[in-house]
């Protein structure tokens, strides 16, 4: 049975998720990580049998790896991108790609140079929940309103930790999940976006527009900033609402009918964190030369630049 090889670049949080992950399926091997922090780059590499490096090129000259996981902080991620790209393997790219749009459009390019292949680890799309609303509505081609509602918390983000940059584009680090839904479940290419409650950096309260699609397809974005909220996405057409709140788990209700009928996730998003296993699986199928779900970096780019549209940091179409 052939072993495909992964690689680990960084070793916090979401690197330990990763791997856990992908050490679950049979034909992974870990093969390495290189991370900032020595310490806990040896935690990580013990806990899955595998050797710690001092660079990327050091790495993949050892191991020759099919793939990396690239988890380092947003400020890191365009110079460990362009080395990461300098190779022939797969990159799956922790999300936010870059602090900014302009850090984003930087690793785009360099992708582009370098002819890598590049994914992003949205892993919000692998839920369970978000699979089995996809499959809701592929039964029916009508127009579809989706409405997303986003909180955040400035304060909380600068308490954990984070550094200023990126909590003034905290928008970009942690609201892309919800904006990226827009990427997927509307049609259609952007048409207009208008701003109901626009962005106020200096006293952010609340955030909200409309987006239309040259499908027909409408979307709402509701976000509450430094205060109370929680996350949800829904989306309506002729024949049924889908209800995802917690975005972990879906709820139907179908046209004639009054409740919500909740549909069970997969047990899979309760052994590991939520969509990282299905994500690890798209990964393999890439490396089989098989079709698979994962976000590109032209993908990821789009829901980047809508969120910069969205918060009136770009120029809106």
């Amino acid at each position: 049975m052939k072993k495909w090889k992964v690689a680990i670049v960084g070793a916090g949080y979401m690197a330990q998720e990763h791997a856990r992950a992908l050490s679950s399926i049979d034909v992974v091997e870990l093969v390495g990580v290189c991370g900032r922090t020595r310490q806990r780059a040896e935690a990580l590499a013990q806990a899955h049998a595998m050797p710690v490096y001092r660079s990327i090129t050091e790495m993949y000259a050892d191991t020759q790896a099919d793939a990396v996981v690239v988890t380092v902080n947003e400020l890191a991620m365009p110079d460990v991108c362009a080395e990461s790209f300098r190779f022939p393997w797969v990159c799956l790219l922790e999300k936010p790609v870059g602090v900014d749009l302009q850090a984003a459009t930087r690793i785009l390019e360099d992708s582009r140079r370098a002819d890598a292949r590049a994914f992003v680890a949205f892993n919000r799309r692998s839920y369970s929940a978000t699979r089995q609303a996809l499959q809701e509505l592929a039964a029916d081609d009508g127009p579809r309103l989706i409405s997303v509602l986003d909180q955040e918390d400035q304060d909380a983000a600068r308490a954990a930790g984070q550094p200023e940059e990126v909590v003034r584009n905290w928008m970009y680090a942690n609201s892309i999940h919800l904006i990226d839904y827009f990427s997927f479940m509307a049609r259609g290419d952007v048409v207009s976006i208008e701003h109901g409650a626009p962005w106020t950096p200096e006293s952010p309260r609340f955030v909200a527009a409309t987006i239309r699609f040259s499908s027909g397809d409408v979307g709402i974005y509701q976000a509450v900033w430094n205060a109370p909220g929680p996350w949800s996405v829904t989306v309506t057409n002729r024949e049924i609402r889908l209800e995802m709140r917690p975005i972990e788990r879906l709820a139907v209700q179908r046209r004639g009918e009054r409740r919500l009928t909740e549909i069970e996730p997969e047990l899979v998003d309760a052994e590991y964190k939520p969509g990282l296993r299905y994500q690890a699986e798209q990964l393999i199928s890439i490396l089989e030369g098989r079709q698979a779900g994962l976000a590109t970096l032209d993908d990821a780019m789009r829901s980047m630049e809508l969120c910069a549209k969205i918060y009136g940091l770009a120029p809106a179409s």
